[in-house]
């Protein structure tokens, strides 16, 4: 493993955040992370994002919106 740097690691944060990158990779990001602090604050933004996003994602439409909604997608798929 080596340090990836900066760069890579803020171009690759996002997908260090969700799991998505190959073990090596992932594992040169957080090798990174444990020295620089820079980055460590933007791992803490992009968690605290995160989390924000899917708390707002759990929560439920009025049901006049959700019908609204409905109906303005059958007068697309009508057309």
């Amino acid at each position: 493993m080596t340090d990836c740097g900066c760069a890579k690691a803020k171009e690759d944060l996002e997908e260090y955040l969700h799991n998505e990158l190959q073990a090596d990779d992932a594992a040169d990001i957080r090798e990174h992370l444990e020295t620089c602090s820079d980055c460590q604050s933007e791992v803490h933004v992009g968690i605290v994002l995160t989390e924000v996003v899917q708390r707002a994602c759990k929560e439920t439409a009025p049901e006049e919106l959700r019908v609204q909604v409905m109906a303005k997608l059958r007068t697309i798929q009508a057309h």
